[in-house]
Parts: structure tokens; C-alpha cells; sequence
């Protein structure tokens, strides 16, 4: 039985006309101007904190948001205001104020896991005409919010990241919404207690001023913004931006979407505790018509998804209406875009909320997790889901989607470097997109915007290894008429003994083709490859001894293909080959092409590549319209494909 998550925080406007009469020449000076404070607000952090999963690998967000807590930004995703609001009057509020959180089963839904860490500033400004309970700075009218993974806020291993943790108790110190600082003084006895619980005290601190400082920063120049064009007018355009949003989705993207009902499932493969099993996280997508009494929008019903697991990768979905899974989920709509230009062109805001409903089973699966459910792997579903929502779009519009993408994971070496001192090395590599209906998947992309791979430079300088090499994996894209982007394959030879930490899945279940198109290779971690103590390591580890000397190889998932191999053109096969992203084996096995030749002077013979395709393309068709690859048959019980996977009433996808 499916339910509407109640929220506290319904979606409105700031003014009567819903922005329709903003100037529309303001209206671009606004959104320009948020976007540019969004900007600086992150560059100043990048700049100012201290540890590598902030600064280099850039694996923090900013975002703006109205008095009303929507995100009037869509360069970034950020966290939610609402859980402030919800526990500090806005009209309390003082400039200076610096709000913090990173409770899980406090933050709306905002935060997954209790290393991200959350600093929220309120802006103010006056109004014209009215002085009545204004504070000396004027009222709030919009808030500065930033958010980080950040290395360690304690818990049962260095990280905060525990694969076997069954409750949220072992993965560090939860923090509900707190003032942090009170109209501009620290709060000294908060993060003392913060620092005292991590393994990382100096990082946490510079990281955590930082993004302080950052956000008053921001504060200050959107206070400027109100102070020149008058509070009534920003407001007006901050609607208008809204709106906007939500007519061009309305006009550009649901209409590209049938009315009618889909579903679609995809799985997790582990939890850390219990063996491997299929996760299942589902979607029914239902488009409803233009005459709808409640409206034209699209409907994403979770029910069917499976229980509560006893692992952290548990996931809160159902708070405040859903609102932070709606603009989590929404960047997948944009697929649908006439082009890749306009396709980038269409920012994430607010605007999508009201387009989408979103409807969720009860209590105790794995997006309804109940208190105190562990969550530090919830990556596992927020990332699924991604692909389960672009799969059920699939579905609806005759395949016009990309395959599935890379999933984000961690994975890293902690021990005692040359000095003796203890370090925490963890890194966020990318993987391979899905192929598209217009082309080829990305290599090396990287699921959370901006983020990137720790310079070699920087790392060797720091940590007791060395990167050997840091490479295209070949072969690990899914075959197709546009071919799965590719994974990273990283060596590290370490100089002293430590340990090896893994938070990742995709190493059973690889990222699905659709339309023809075949699964990419999954994830896998080999220590030693081609030495005596060569193994293959698990991919939710915790602390993994590698020895001096051993290399750990990292080989990230691929995306998967789009269409049949069969129909690619065998000149792109024949590039692909010397440009080492896919193998002389691949190459006949995959797609059939028979090359001749060596070197620059490497080729195919027409007629025999034709009689190969030609031979393989007279066997029986699988009724599949999705292709998981050869791990989900190990844990479906000998089943290459579920029953979801055939689509009613398939036409055709060119």
C-alpha cells in the first residue's frame, strides 16, 4: 500500500502574481546573480578548507534558497533548509546566525549519511515601508546553504563508513539541527565536541570554517542583490525563475511522456551484513492527462520496493513530500530534451516539485528505513534509483534514454605514513555513462556534478604509495550501437603496510544496457594481480591488510550499451580498438567485426563482418528490452532477465 508522505512545508509563491509581472530583464539579472553567488561560494571553499574530499575531490555542494526554503538554484544539488526552519522560527533569526546538521532521521531527507555535514546561513534584507519586527539587519528573506562529505565525524572505523553497521549508532555522531554560530560568534562548546569525535580534528575544523565563512560570504553579496533592486522586486523574480521552470518542464518534457502506467525495478547486490541478495527498489511512473483533477504531472509510486535492510545502505526518502527526491531524481528528465544543448541548458530547481508526486510504501524498506537503521552505504539506493527512474522512462517513451551510469563508491587506504602519523586517504573515481540514442556514454564520469579523482601529485606527496598508472579500463563499456562509456583502471603500490576500505556496489550487477544494448563490466578490486598473494577483495571493505609493496588495482563500472552491437558501424569498432577502449576479442565477440591487419594499419574485412552479423542475427531475440549482464542470473536464482524487463507493447527505437 502506497502513501503520500506528509510535509510541513507545501509548495508556494512569494507573491500574488506568481512572478508574472518581474521585469523580465531583472529576472535574468537574478538568475545570473545567483548562479554567480552559488559559484563563489563553492570556489571560496575549494580554496579555504583542508581536507582531500573537500578540496580536491570537491565532494561538497552550495545552493539558494528563498524564505519560503525552495532552491532557486539548478547548477548544483544541495540539502534542505526545511529541517532548520522546522526547528528555529525564521523570524528568530539574527544575522550572523550559522545553522548546522547532519542528523539523517532529522534532516527532511536532506542528508544520507552522517558525514555529510550541512551549514545553512539566513540572508536579510528590509522591506520597503516596513520596520514592524524587524531586526536591526531587516528580515530573512533567502538562506546560503552548503553541504560536504567530509573525512571522518567518527564511529566504528575511520570514515564514518562502516559496511557492517547495523545501526546508525556505529557510524558517528549524529548532530539534529543546532545554531553553530549566534550572530556571528562560534559556538566553541558544539565544535569541540564535533572535533573531539573524529579521527581527523584539524580537517573537520578548517573544513567545517570553511564552509562558515563561505556561506556569510554568500549571505553578504545576496543581501547587496536586495539591497539594490528592493526585496518586493528579487522576490518577484525569484517566482518567476519558479515558474519558469515549471512551464518549461510542463511544455518540453512531460509532453514528450504517453499518459499511461509503467514499472520497472532494479536491485542492490549487498548490504555488508546479510549475503548477496537482490535489493529491489521499484518504480511505477504513471503520467497522468492534461484534465487530471489534481493536475498534469507524473506520478512515482515506490511501492514494491524491498524491506529495511540490516546493512547501511538504507536510504530516507519519505520526508516533506518527497521534495528532496523530486530534484534528486528530476536531472534524469532532462534526457528527454530535444537536444544534448537544450538538454544542458535546463536547470534543477524547485520548479520540478510541482510536477512530480511521489507516493511511498509504509515504514521499513529501504527508502522508509525507520530510526535507528544504518544509512552510511544509502548510495545504494539514492544512486539506484537514478537508474530505475531512467529504466521505467525507458519503458514509456520506446527506449529514447540512455543506458545505465556509473554509481558512485569509495574506496581508500588508512595507516600510519612516514613520519609515523596516522592519514586517511579516500578517494571518489568515476565510472562509465550509459550509451544514448545520439551517441557513445562518457568515460571517467563522475555522478555527483563537479566532483573529480585526487591528482596523483598531491596524493604522493601525502600518502605513503605510489599510482602506477591510472588508465581507461578497456572493455569494461556495455557493447552497443553506441557503446557504454568506460570505467577508470588506477594501480596503487603502497610503501608501507595499511589497510584497504571499499564502499561500493555494481561489483555483481553491472550497469544495464537497454534496446540491444549489453551490460558494462561491474566493479572489481584485485590485491597483488599476477603476485603470490594475488585476491580479489569484496567491494564493501573496511579494512583489507595490504602489505609493502602489493598494488591494489581498482577497476571501476562501465556504462552500459545502447542498441544492438550488431549494428555499429565497424569503423567505430576498428577506432575503438586502437584507441584501446576495446579489445581485437570484443571486437569479433561483441560486435562481430572481423579485423585485419596491425598496428596503423589495423582494418576490418567488410564481407566477413557481414557474414558474421548476419549469421549471429539470425538466432532467437531475448524478449528483454534490458540486458543486466551475467551476475544478476547468480542471485535471481538462474534468471537472465525479470519479468519487468519485457515491455508491453514495444515499438521500435532508432
Amino acid at each position: 500500500m502506497s502513501r503520500r508522505a506528509p510535509t510541513q512545508f507545501p509548495f508556494g509563491h512569494l507573491t500574488a502574481d506568481e512572478g508574472r509581472s518581474a521585469d523580465p530583464v531583472l529576472v535574468e539579472i537574478v538568475q545570473g546573480s545567483l548562479a554567480s553567488v552559488e559559484q563563489e561560494v563553492e570556489t571560496a571553499i575549494a580554496r579555504t578548507s583542508r581536507s582531500p574530499m573537500i578540496r580536491d575531490a570537491h565532494d561538497f555542494r552550495a545552493g539558494i534558497h528563498d524564505r519560503l526554503l525552495r532552491k532557486l538554484t539548478g547548477r548544483s544539488y544541495s540539502a534542505l533548509v526545511h529541517p532548520v526552519a522546522r526547528d528555529f522560527p525564521i523570524e528568530e533569526m539574527k544575522p550572523g546566525d550559522v545553522f548546522f546538521h547532519n542528523d539523517v532521521y532529522r534532516s527532511e531527507g536532506g542528508i544520507g549519511h552522517l558525514p555529510d555535514l550541512c551549514v545553512t546561513v539566513p540572508v536579510f534584507a528590509k522591506r520597503s515601508g516596513a520596520n514592524h519586527g524587524d531586526s536591526a539587519g531587516g528580515r530573512v528573506v533567502a538562506f546560503v546553504q552548503a553541504f560536504g562529505h567530509h573525512d571522518d565525524i567518527g564511529g566504528a572505523v575511520p570514515g564514518s563508513m562502516p559496511s557492517t553497521a547495523t545501526s546508525v549508532f556505529e557510524e558517528g555522531l549524529m548532530v539534529p539541527p543546532i545554531k553553530l554560530w549566534s550572530e556571528g560568534v562560534p559556538n566553541r562548546g558544539a565544535l569541540a565536541i564535533m572535533t573531539r569525535n573524529s579521527r581527523m580534528p584539524e580537517s573537520l575544523a578548517a573544513d567545517l570554517d570553511a564552509e562558515c565563512s563561505a556561506c556569510l560570504m554568500g549571505a553578504r553579496r545576496l543581501g547587496e542583490l536586495f539591497e539594490r533592486y528592493g526585496v518586493e522586486a528579487v522576490e518577484s523574480a525569484f517566482d518567476a525563475i519558479i515558474s519558469r521552470t515549471t512551464e518549461t518542464y510542463r511544455r518540453e518534457i512531460l509532453a514528450k511522456i504517453p499518459v499511461g502506467s509503467w514499472a520497472w525495478e532494479d536491485y542492490a547486490e549487498h548490504d555488508g551484513v546479510e549475503e548477496p541478495k537482490l535489493h529491489t527498489q521499484r518504480i511505477t511512473l504513471t503520467r497522468t492527462a492534461a484534465d487530471d483533477p489534481e493536475g498534469e504531472r507524473i506520478i512515482l509510486d515506490f511501492d514494491g520496493t524491498g524491506p529495511q535492510a540490516k546493512g547501511p545502505i538504507n536510504h530516507c526518502g519519505d520526508y516533506s513530500d518527497g521534495v528532496f527526491l523530486k530534484k534528486w531524481l528530476a536531472p534524469i528528465l532532462r534526457n528527454l530534451a530535444d537536444t544534448p544543448e537544450r538538454m544542458a541548458e535546463l536547470d534543477v530547481n524547485e520548479g520540478i516539485v510541482p510536477l512530480v508526486e511521489m507516493r511511498f510504501p509504509e515504514p521499513g524498506t529501504l527508502l522508509t528505513p525507520v530510526f535507528p537503521a544504518p544509512t552510511n552505504a544509502r548510495t545504494f539506493v539514492i544512486l539506484r534509483l537514478l537508474g530505475v527512474f531512467a529504466g521505467v522512462l525507458a519503458k514509456s517513451v520506446d527506449g529514447r534514454m540512455p543506458a545505465d551510469q556509473e554509481t558512485i563508491r569509495y574506496t581508500g587506504v588508512y595507516g600510519e605514513d612516514r613520519d609515523g602519523n596516522p592519514y586517511l586517504m579516500r578517494e571518489v573515481l568515476g565510472g562509465g555513462s550509459g550509451g544514448r540514442p545520439h551517441g557513445d556514454g562518457e568515460d571517467t564520469i563522475h555522478v555527483v556534478p563537479d566532483s573529480r579523482n585526487l591528482p596523483t601529485e598531491f596524493t604522493e606527496a601525502r600518502f605513503p604509495f605510489r599510482v602506477e598508472s591510472l588508465t581507461l579500463a578497456v572493455d569494461s563499456g556495455g557493447a552497443g550501437k553506441h557503446r557504454g562509456g568506460l570505467g577508470y583502471e588506477k594501480h596503487i603500490r603502497m610503501l608501507k603496510d595499511a589497510h584497504f576500505m571499499s564502499i561500493a556496489d555494481r561489483s555483481i550487477l553491472a550497469c544495464w544496457g537497454v534496446n540491444g544494448g549489453l551490460a558494462g563490466k561491474p566493479f572489481q578490486i584485485t590485491i597483488d594481480p599476477g603476485g603470490p598473494h594475488q585476491r580479489e577483495v569484496d567491494a564493501l571493505a573496511d579494512a583489507e591488510p595490504v602489505r609493502a609493496g602489493e598494488v591494489i588495482r581498482i577497476r571501476t563500472t562501465g556504462g552500459g550499451g545502447w542498441g544492438d552491437p550488431l549494428e555499429r558501424d565497424p569503423a567505430l569498432v576498428v577506432r575503438d580498438v586502437i584507441w584501446r577502449k576495446v579489445s581485437a576479442e570484443s571486437a569479433l565477440a561483441d560486435y562481430g567485426v572481423v579485423l585485419t591487419g596491425e598496428g596503423d594499419d589495423l582494418g576490418f574485412d567488410e564481407a566477413a563482418t557481414q557474414r558474421e552479423r548476419a549469421a549471429r542475427a539470425s538466432g532467437p531475440a531475448s524478449p528483454a528490452f534490458f540486458d543486466r549482464g551475467p551476475g544478476y542470473a547468480r542471485l535471481a536464482a538462474g534468471a537472465s532477465y525479470a519479468e519487468v524487463d519485457v515491455r508491453e507493447n514495444p515499438g521500435r527505437a532508432d
